[in-house]
């Protein structure tokens, strides 16, 4: 007695190799039985035991949506059945997606962080005002901490004013001002508390176990 034994290399590719060649077999005699009837009571089976395989699903919005998708890609859209759900087209699945815009960001002064940019932007659509000035002078408050953050050394406050200036193309001019920012002294005060606060906690924790 000889058997033909069946390679992947001899075998179709698989649309969804996750669910295994078993379950496309299933779905391509799905598409071959001649009643749709029939179809659709072993269409059903089919999801029932896609939705066991695959566990992690459920917790997913639409879990019954997407499974019935998948249905009809493994049957190359072939499968002529009663879906509770609107068949997905062919051109749906190949179109190509919008291109993700890249985030903006102060490229040039990367120690700021792409927060401080998103508080400009957000400042450069208010009206000229005491509220916007208050929210630009907040936003130089926090430009020279992170400036800090990153070089330890003192920092003029010219040197924020320029880069703000820089940052919102003109838009925001504090060159020249009077009012100081928050003092750097005051900041790497803040810092110190904050970190000897951090490890009196640490160590008390350590203590009680």
């Amino acid at each position: 007695m000889t058997f033909d034994l069946e390679y992947n290399s001899g075998r179709t590719k698989l649309i969804i190799p996750e669910y295994g060649r078993h379950i496309q077999k299933l779905v391509d005699h799905c598409v071959s039985l001649p009643s749709k009837e029939e179809r659709n009571t072993m269409a059903k089976a089919i999801i029932d035991v896609m939705g066991n395989l695959q566990p992690h699903l459920r917790d997913v919005p639409d879990f019954k949506h997407k499974l019935w998708d998948q249905l009809h890609i493994m049957s190359d859209f072939k499968l002529d059945v009663d879906s509770p759900y609107e068949q997905p087209s062919q051109e749906e699945l190949r179109e190509k997606p919008q291109p993700l815009p890249y985030p903006k960001s102060a490229s040039k002064y990367r120690f700021y962080g792409t927060n401080i940019q998103t508080m400009i932007d957000v400042a450069l659509t208010w009206e000229e005002g005491e509220m916007k000035e208050a929210l630009a002078f907040t936003i130089a408050n926090h430009m020279k901490k992170c400036y800090l953050n990153w070089n330890k050394d003192n920092v003029d406050d010219d040197v924020i004013f320029d880069h703000l200036y820089e940052l919102t193309d003109g838009k925001i001019n504090f060159k020249g001002r009077d009012g100081e920012l928050v003092d750097a002294k005051s900041i790497q005060r803040t810092r110190t508390s904050q970190g000897k606060k951090k490890t009196t906690n640490k160590n008390s924790k350590n203590r009680k176990k």
